[in-house]
């Protein structure tokens, strides 16, 4: 053991890339007085919330229905990417494979994007997944889960990586019941946070595949809910969803004191507007805004007054 622990210092004194397997996980730790704070802010909330946080440098944790089934809506798109992915490091797909759109696979959205080109358009399949995470296009994702095999592919990648219960529901065979539940795609808070954590210590496709598909995470264009939190010059991975009876968010935050994880989702909540006022997107902000005065008590910040008007 002694060996061992002196070979990894010298590799991280050489600058050498430490094996995941060799990286020990910080033993978790209960945040009693955070989750607390949380259930405060979840207590007067009109639905049902889930959430789970977790710092990943110490290990310390809180929860609040972190292992119950809620709907993913557009978060079900992580997935998708990582499946897709998959698919390209394993060469049955290429990144810069040349996709021809036509107008039967359109999802009419005012938000589509991708919706709006020609029929017969040949367009990158990275442009296409570009879209699918950054602007969440919905014609873009369904088109990316058909082409790795459907939910079925997706939901093998996933029990295949130890998720028992993030599931794609839409357009797969099996999953009706499901749907009809949970909508497109179902989760738990505690899984979503574990699907970003495993992309960000690259232990999902390959280290080459999970710092691509960060890349991709980071440069989200629906930053008003739970991004707005956190400064614009920190770093944060996130992917947003939202139905009418549900608003979530997960987010890995690369903060000067550790990064952090967290997955807030509600299910069956009274309010369906699709305002930045939403009783939702208004936990979002205040989840984010609580774990970043957490974890980073000796750099305060606050969004500018105003900077609501330039959010989507």
């Amino acid at each position: 053991m002694k060996k061992t622990l002196a070979l990894l210092a010298l590799l991280a004194a050489a600058g050498t890339p430490v094996p995941a397997a060799a990286q020990r996980e910080p033993r978790p730790r209960r945040d009693a007085a955070l989750e607390a704070k949380l259930q405060q802010l979840v207590t007067p909330f009109h639905g049902t919330v889930g959430i789970y946080v977790r710092h990943l440098r110490s290990g310390r944790y809180a929860a609040i229905r972190a292992d119950e089934v809620f709907p993913t809506a557009s978060m079900i798109k992580v997935p998708i990417m990582l499946t897709l992915f998959q698919e390209i490091a394993d060469g049955r797909v290429g990144w810069l494979d040349t996709l021809t759109y036509r107008d039967s696979l359109l999802y009419a959205g005012e938000d589509d994007l991708l919706g709006k080109l020609r029929d017969s358009t040949p367009i990158p399949l990275a442009q296409v997944a570009m879209l699918m995470i950054t602007t969440s296009d919905n014609t873009a994702s369904l088109w990316l889960q058909k082409l790795v095999g459907t939910g079925t592919a997706i939901n093998a990648w996933l029990a295949g990586h130890g998720f028992d219960s993030t599931r794609v529901n839409s357009r797969t065979p099996g999953r009706e019941g499901a749907r009809s539940m949970y909508g497109w795609g179902q989760t738990t808070p505690r899984e979503m946070a574990g699907l970003l954590a495993m992309i960000r210590e690259q232990r999902a496709v390959s280290p080459a595949a999970d710092q691509e598909m960060y890349r991709m995470l980071t440069r989200i264009y629906w930053n008003g809910e739970a991004l707005s939190q956190v400064p614009p010059w920190v770093q944060a991975a996130a992917k947003q969803g939202a139905v009418d009876h549900s608003r979530s968010e997960v987010m890995l935050v690369n903060a000067p004191s550790g990064d952090y994880v967290f997955s807030v989702i509600t299910k069956g909540q009274a309010d369906t507007t699709y305002t930045s006022a939403n009783e939702g997107h208004v936990l979002l902000r205040r989840v984010s805004a609580l774990l970043w005065s957490t974890f980073e008590p000796k750099h305060p910040w606050t969004p500018a007054p105003g900077v609501e008007r330039f959010k989507p």
